[in-house]
């Protein structure tokens, strides 16, 4: 009677790699499911799903941008950590692809960037995206502190191109001081200068410096740099530091790709012995 030889499959779902897959995903499952509700948090307090002026300025809108940000986080996160600690291939392959198609939008930006930056391009898209936020700077308060942000903490400047383009805003504009407001031909607290040992923030320091005869040096007390300028200066200083983030970020996001589809061809292995 001829010995049959039974060939053993030594091939098995390693643990390591299903736990790391599983933690790592928890960890970013759970960061965007926190920004998710913080969007949807911020567009419920100022009353933007019934407000449908505000719906119109969806791309302008930090807490859209959280939203659609969380979600996405949210929804790679749970197929990467649901997929790993179930051993589903169907969710693990639904991860993979979620990962590809974000690699290849991030290439895509890369590549547009590098095309269109001496182009002009980039610098007309941020210039009107300014210019909205100006705009609509005392209407949305999200829009209003992301530009606060970005005159005095990020870029230290001031309006698009000067603290002039704040003659766009009502509340700021020159002729607003005949209908009472205080702040006509003035500009953002944001775009004032930190002085030495200022331990409370002077929200008013920036009344009144665009009228004519004003008594004080206007570049002692606010930026005179335009924002647009500040940010081409800080990409050119930060270029390299951007760069290797960006290539760090690439190269982790490849590398969770290739477990995943090790981790899925280990469990199409193990099911395949069970037939």
């Amino acid at each position: 009677m001829p010995v049959r030889k039974y060939r053993h499959e030594t091939r098995e779902v390693s643990c390591c790699m299903k736990y790391l897959l599983f933690l790592c995903n928890t960890l970013f499952w759970m960061t965007g499911l926190i920004i998710l509700a913080a969007g949807v948090w911020a567009w419920n307090e100022k009353d933007a799903f019934s407000n449908q002026f505000k719906l119109t300025l969806l791309v302008l809108d930090p807490a859209f941008v959280l939203i659609c940000s969380g979600s996405i986080a949210f929804l790679i996160g749970f197929t990467g950590s649901v997929g790993a600690l179930r051993e589903n291939t169907c969710l693990l392959g639904t991860f993979i692809l979620l990962m590809c198609a974000l690699l290849i939008v991030e290439v895509c930006f890369g590549v547009l960037y590098l095309v269109l930056k001496d182009k002009g391009w980039i610098k007309d898209q941020a210039t009107e995206g300014l210019r909205a936020f100006i705009i609509h700077y005392r209407e949305d308060p999200d829009q209003q502190n992301l530009i606060d942000w970005i005159q005095e903490d990020w870029l230290q400047c001031c309006g698009i191109e000067g603290p002039k383009d704040w003659d766009s805003n009502n509340y700021f504009n020159c002729s607003s001081s005949a209908i009472g407001s205080r702040e006509a031909c003035g500009v953002p607290f944001s775009c004032c200068r930190r002085q030495p040992h200022e331990l409370i923030k002077n929200k008013q320091c920036g009344y009144d410096v665009r009228k004519e005869g004003y008594s004080f040096e206007i570049a002692k007390i606010i930026y005179d740099k335009g924002c647009v300028q500040a940010g081409e200066e800080w990409m050119e200083r930060n270029l390299i530091l951007i760069s290797t983030s960006a290539i760090i970020a690439i190269f982790f996001q490849i590398l969770f790709v290739i477990f995943t589809q090790n981790l899925r061809a280990d469990i199409n292995a193990q099911k395949s012995k069970w037939h």
